[in-house]
């Protein structure tokens, strides 16, 4: 069994979310620069220049980075591919994340000093199909999200030396670990290479049809019930992080959600490694990790495969809306002089603004002209008694269509965030 300490891996759908990310407690990220990479949306915010300076960031500070090269190429892409595999390979990054088998023969032909991890995009929930790769030369498998714990403990039996990583948050595939052809039949939109539309978010009307005479009647549903008949609720498995990590077949938990917000970023990375901490300190306490996660945006939460059985799961689908739910919204975000923040949302003079910081920091009270930073009922606060430009000009008010920094009264660590209190349950990221 496992005795090193599990891996945090978060996602890193541009440089500040990855900076975000390990700042807030991410053991390593996973990235992706466009192409043959399954956020392409996400992976366009990332360029070669910019990838590596956000791995030179990450090893600085002793963090890793894995590159994601986890699309389906066709034929007509593979020369491309190679070429692409040799510049992700010359910006060194720590491991490729990998989904076909024929890419990964050419990953270790063209970059045999990578890393290969294997994409849970290719299903692996059994020690046979571990053993096939393992022999193939990769050094970790992502298991299939519908894994259960059991069979995870079973393939690390066989394969001691095998690395396994497991989803641990975010977004579930209503289809077999992403295996969905709904978007690219309704959209033109090809899951498997990066551009899902998330069609089974969408509110969907039922019909029954006669073929013998052609008639057609909409079948009338309940208000609320069963309109989103494809919508899957969100993993959340920070409540189980002890038996996960009591089982000791796992090295690295994984959080989903490249396209997602900096606050998702910051939030459930800063979760999970509390409850992998307190796991290891003997302290574990859910219900502090769920009050964090809860404040993100998400469409409901469920446990999914891995602790109970599909056929005893009652709470996997929610069938009455897409939107994501959350209960606070972010309203600024410190930028590196530690003096200044940018105004996400909306801030307004005299009013008590949480301030939540990355992992570890300290945080100092003070008060002058421009505010005060002050403890109150174990959290910290920030109340501007002005609300000042860099350049000394006053505003009533800031909001999030204004990029000029705006002052603090104290300095604060870089990327901490603002957040208030959603008093309707949305919340704007």
């Amino acid at each position: 069994m496992n005795n090193k300490k599990v891996e945090l891996l978060s996602p890193a759908g541009n440089l500040e979310k990855l900076k975000i990310a390990i700042k807030y407690g991410a053991d390593a990220v996973y990235a992706g620069v466009s192409h043959f990479s399954l956020r392409i949306r996400a992976g366009k915010e990332f360029t070669f220049e910019t990838f590596k300076e956000g791995i030179d960031y990450a090893h600085a500070r002793g963090k890793k980075v894995y590159a994601t090269i986890n699309g389906f190429p066709f034929n007509s892409q593979i020369e491309l591919l190679k070429k692409h595999i040799e510049t992700m390979a010359s910006l060194e990054p720590d491991g490729f994340i990998v989904a076909a088998p024929g890419v990964v023969k050419l990953c270790r032909e063209i970059a045999p000093q990578i890393d290969i991890h294997l994409s849970t995009q290719a299903n692996v929930l059994n020690y046979l199909d571990a053993q096939v790769f393992w022999d193939m030369g990769v050094t970790r498998i992502v298991v299939a999200r519908e894994i259960s714990l059991k069979d995870v403990v079973e393939i690390k039996k066989h394969l001691p030396d095998m690395e396994i990583e497991i989803f641990v948050h975010g977004s579930m595939c209503f289809a077999y670990s992403g295996r969905c052809l709904v978007s690219a039949v309704q959209m033109g939109r090809v899951p498997n290479r990066g551009s899902c539309a998330n069609d089974c978010r969408f509110e969907y009307t039922l019909y029954a049809a006669n073929e013998d005479h052609s008639t057609l009647f909409r079948l009338e549903e309940e208000p609320g019930v069963g309109t989103y008949i494809f919508n899957s609720k969100d993993m959340n498995l920070a409540s189980h992080i002890k038996e996960i990590l009591d089982s000791g077949a796992v090295d690295s938990l994984k959080i989903e959600g490249r396209t997602k917000s900096p606050y998702y970023a910051a939030v459930t990375a800063k979760a999970y490694r509390s409850a992998i901490d307190d796991y290891y300190d003997g302290k574990f306490d859910a219900t502090k990790y769920q009050r964090e996660l809860y404040t993100t945006k998400n469409r409901g939460f469920t446990d999914a495969y891995l602790i109970h059985r599909p056929f005893e799961k009652t709470d996997s689908q929610n069938h009455d809306y897409a939107l994501s739910k959350g209960s606070y919204e972010v309203t600024g975000l410190v930028t590196e002089d530690e003096e200044h923040f940018l105004c996400k949302y909306k801030v307004y003079p005299n009013e008590d603004i949480e301030i939540f910081t990355p992992m570890g920091e300290k945080l100092v009270e003070c008060e002058n002209e421009i505010g005060k930073i002050f403890k109150k009922d174990g959290i910290y606060y920030i109340n501007f008694k002005k609300i000042l430009t860099e350049t000394n000009k006053e505003l009533e008010s800031v909001h999030s269509g204004n990029v000029n920094k705006i002052k603090l009264p104290g300095t604060l660590p870089y990327l901490t965030m603002f957040r208030i209190e959603n008093v309707d349950g949305t919340i704007v990221e």
